[in-house]
C-alpha cells in the first residue's frame, strides 16, 4: 500500500465508523492515522475501534497510527430555571458558588479554579463564544461580569476564558483513567487537550513516560504565548482550530495557523491541521470551494497531516471525504508552485551532527538526482529529521520496532516498512535497496541514499550516509560514503 502523496491523513472515528469494514474501508480510501475522541467514547467501543485498525493493519501489511485525544477540563454554568435566560447587552451578570437554579441575574458556576484564576478585565466567552462578557470584579465566591455580546444562555453551557491561566491540571480524573486504559491497549499518539504552557505537557510527560507519543493541541490563547516551550516538550502539535477560533478573534487564525506550523516544522515536530477542513461534507457529497482551497493552503505550508473530525465519525460521506482530501493533497503537491511554497519557511539544521547530515542527505539526493531517501531508525528521529527537510523524492523509513513505524504514519513523506535490523553495513545496503525495489520507489539504474546510526540499532543517532545503485533484480551495483 504506497500513497501518492506525502501530506498524512488523520480521520476521526465514531458512529458512522465504528464496524471493521467500514474502518478498512476508510483505510482503503487513505487514512494513514485513526483518531478516537476519548470525550465520546467507552472503554469497550475503544477497544473495538483498536481490535478493528490493528486487524485491518495486519491484513494489509502496512503500519497505521492511532491517536487517542482526551478530552481535557471542560467548564459549565450549572442548571437555569426554565433551562433558558435571556441575557441583555449591558447587563451585569453573576456567576457564584450557590449550588442552586440560577435565573437572568446570576447562575451557579462549579469551577472553584475559575474563581482563583480570573481577574477583573478578563473576558468570559459562553455557548462557544456566542455570549461574551467582560468581568468586573472576582472573589473567591463571586464574578460579576458586563454582557458585551447579549443573547440566550441555556443549562450548563460551555464556558471559556481566553484571558486567564487557570491553576489547573490538564489531565482531569476521566483524562487520567481514559489514559492508563489507552496505553495499557497500546495506542501510538495521546492527544493532549487544554494546554496552556509547556510544563502542562512535562507534566503528562511524566504520567505517559515512553508509552505513547504525545500530540500537544493548540487551542488556547495562553498556548500561544508559550508555544515554544509546548513545542520543545511535546512529539508533534495539533493545530485546533475549532477551540482556538472561539477564544481567539476568528480572523486571526489563519495567521496563527501559518505560524504554529513554521514553528513545529523548524522543530523538526510533525504538525496536524485539524477542524472543520471538509465541514460541508458532514451533509454534502461535495465541499465548498472555500474548504478546497483551506486544505490545500495547509498542504501548500508543508504540514505533516490533514484532519478529518465529524466528516467521518458522523458524516454522511465519509468515504468521499477522505477520497476528496486525498485528491486535493495529490494535486496541490503536483502543482508547479509546491516546492516553492512548501520551502518558502527555512528549517535551518539544528546545530548537531545527526541534523548537519541529515540536511546533507537532502543535498546529496538532490545534486545526485537519486529516487529515494532511505532510513533506518529505530527510535524515528532519523526519519523525523529527514522529513523535516520535506525533500522532493519518496522518504522510506526502515525500522524493526512496530511502535515507531505507527507513529512514523503521522509524518509528512514517510513511508515506513517493518524489518529486522541489518547484520552489518554491506547487509544495510543489500536490504535498503531490495525493500526501495520491492516498494516500487527504485527503478533498475536508479540510486538511493541510506542514512543511519552507526552501531546500528543504537538509537538517538544518525551519522552515516551511504549512496546506492540498484540493479533489475534490487540488489546494489555500487555504493559509495
Amino acid at each position: 500500500m504506497r500513497r501518492n502523496r506525502r501530506v498524512k491523513i488523520l480521520a476521526t472515528l465514531g458512529p458512522a465508523s465504528s464496524a471493521p469494514e467500514v474502518i478498512e474501508s476508510y483505510f482503503l480510501a487513505g487514512v494513514d492515522v485513526f483518531r478516537i475522541n476519548m470525550s465520546h467514547s467507552s472503554f469497550d467501543m475503544v477497544r473495538g475501534l483498536h481490535a478493528a485498525v490493528r486487524a485491518a493493519e495486519l491484513k494489509h501489511g502496512r503500519p497505521i497510527g492511532i491517536l487517542a485525544d482526551l478530552q481535557g477540563p471542560k467548564f459549565r454554568v450549572g442548571k437555569l430555571g426554565g433551562d433558558r435566560v435571556e441575557l441583555k447587552t449591558g447587563q451585569t451578570y453573576i456567576f457564584d458558588t450557590e449550588e442552586r437554579e440560577g435565573d437572568d441575574k446570576r447562575v451557579f458556576l462549579p469551577h472553584p479554579q475559575i474563581f482563583e484564576g480570573v481577574e477583573a478585565g478578563h473576558t468570559l466567552l459562553l455557548d462557544d463564544g456566542k455570549i461574551r462578557m467582560r468581568v468586573i470584579e472576582a472573589d473567591p465566591s463571586r464574578i460579576a461580569a458586563e454582557v458585551i455580546v447579549g443573547g440566550p444562555l441555556a443549562s450548563r453551557k460551555g464556558v471559556s476564558m481566553p484571558d486567564t491561566v487557570l491553576p489547573i491540571n490538564p489531565l482531569t480524573d476521566k483524562d487520567k483513567a481514559d489514559l492508563d486504559f489507552v496505553l495499557k491497549l497500546g495506542v501510538d499518539w495521546v492527544g493532549l487537550s487544554f494546554v496552556q504552557r509547556g510544563e502542562d505537557v512535562a507534566l503528562a510527560r511524566r504520567m505517559i513516560g515512553q508509552g505513547a507519543a504525545i500530540m500537544s493541541k493548540i487551542e488556547k490563547p495562553s498556548a500561544i504565548a508559550d508555544l515554544d516551550q509546548i513545542i520543545a516538550q511535546s512529539d508533534a502539535i495539533m493545530v485546533a482550530r475549532g477551540d482556538l477560533g472561539v477564544e481567539m478573534p476568528v480572523e486571526r487564525v489563519p495567521g496563527l495557523q501559518k505560524q504554529i506550523t513554521r514553528k513545529a516544522r523548524a522543530a523538526g515536530k510533525p504538525v496536524v491541521i485539524a477542524t472543520q477542513m471538509l465541514e460541508s461534507m458532514i451533509s454534502a457529497p461535495v465541499p465548498t470551494r472555500a474548504e478546497v482551497s483551506d486544505v490545500a493552503t495547509a498542504v501548500f505550508d508543508g504540514a505533516d497531516a490533514i484532519m478529518l473530525s465529524a466528516e467521518s465519525a458522523v458524516g454522511k460521506y465519509p468515504i468521499e471525504a477522505i477520497g476528496m482530501m486525498d485528491r486535493i493533497a495529490i494535486e496541490a503537491e503536483a502543482d508547479p508552485t509546491y516546492d516553492v511554497l512548501v520551502h518558502a519557511t527555512s528549517t535551518p539544521p539544528q546545530p548537531t551532527a545527526a541534523d548537519a547530515i541529515a540536511a546533507a542527505t537532502h543535498a546529496v539526493a538532490d545534486t545526485l538526482k537519486l529516487s529515494a531517501i532511505i532510513c533506518f531508525t529505530a527510535t524515528g528521529s532519523t526519519a523525523l529529521r529527514v522529513a523535516r527537510e520535506r525533500p522532493g523524492l519518496p522518504v522510506i523509513g526502515l525500522t524493526p520496532v512496530v511502535a515507531t513505524a505507527r507513529r512514523l504514519a503521522a509524518v509528512w513523506g514517510v513511508h515506513c516498512v517493518l524489518t529486522s535490523d541489518p547484520e552489518n553495513l554491506a547487509d544495510m545496503v543489500k536490504k535498503a535497496c531490495r525493500i526501495a525495489f520491492e516498494e516500487g520507489f527504485v527503478r533498475a539504474g536508479s540510486g538511493v541514499i541510506i542514512t543511519a546510526g552507526v552501531p546500528l540499532g543504537s538509537p538517538g543517532t544518525t551519522n552515516m550516509v551511504r549512496i546506492a545503485y540498484v540493479n533489475e533484480h534490487g540488489e546494489a551495483t555500487s555504493l559509495s560514503v
